[in-house]
């Protein structure tokens, strides 16, 4: 699968090879306050941890994984889109409703390219599922409480509120919000 280039950005499916951008983005302190409190990811964690967690939901045919999202002017990396089935770590994860999830580098912020993104990905994975099987439900992002930017993020990708509840993963255990994006079909 392939996401196609939008107005100022342009995708590209990650791989172990990028875990060098992967590093860089979680070196500011800003950029991860919300993940871990600010904590930089050291490269031990990417190699040992990161990655293989990335590897383990990659799924090329299927568009999950970390899509590159690059400026398609100088191609300068910005960040990343996640995809993945919700609770795909857990014993049931739910294969008809995907976890969009981002990350972009501070230098990218205000300039709409984390919604842009997320938009053009979202919008992507609809159509190939429409021309396949339809079983694509709904999209659910989630974020602490108090990461208004992210919020207003999915609010803009059309998502609504739909709980706050601890979210326990092995990176993550935390009290979250939970915004989603229905399939009307």
């Amino acid at each position: 699968m392939n996401i196609p280039a939008s107005k100022r950005l342009s995708y590209q499916l990650m791989t172990p090879a990028d875990a060098g951008l992967l590093f860089q983005l979680d070196q500011d302190e800003d950029v991860m306050r919300y993940i871990n409190g600010g904590i930089k990811t050291s490269k031990e964690d990417i190699e040992r941890i990161f990655v293989p967690r990335m590897q383990s939901y990659t799924n090329e045919q299927e568009g999950w994984g970390l899509w590159q999202v690059k400026v398609a002017e100088n191609q300068e990396f910005i960040g990343w889109i996640l995809i993945r089935p919700m609770a795909f770590f857990c014993k049931t994860p739910e294969l008809n409703n995907l976890e969009i999830g981002w990350r972009f580098h501070r230098s990218s912020w205000g300039k709409g390219y984390a919604t842009e993104a997320a938009k053009q990905v979202m919008m992507t994975l609809i159509e190939q599922d429409v021309c396949n099987e339809s079983k694509l439900k709904k999209f659910t992002a989630i974020a602490k409480q108090d990461n208004k930017a992210s919020i207003n993020i999915m609010k803009k990708l059309g998502m609504k509120y739909t709980k706050t509840e601890f979210y326990d993963d092995p990176l993550i255990n935390d009290e979250v919000v939970f915004y989603q994006f229905t399939l009307s079909r």
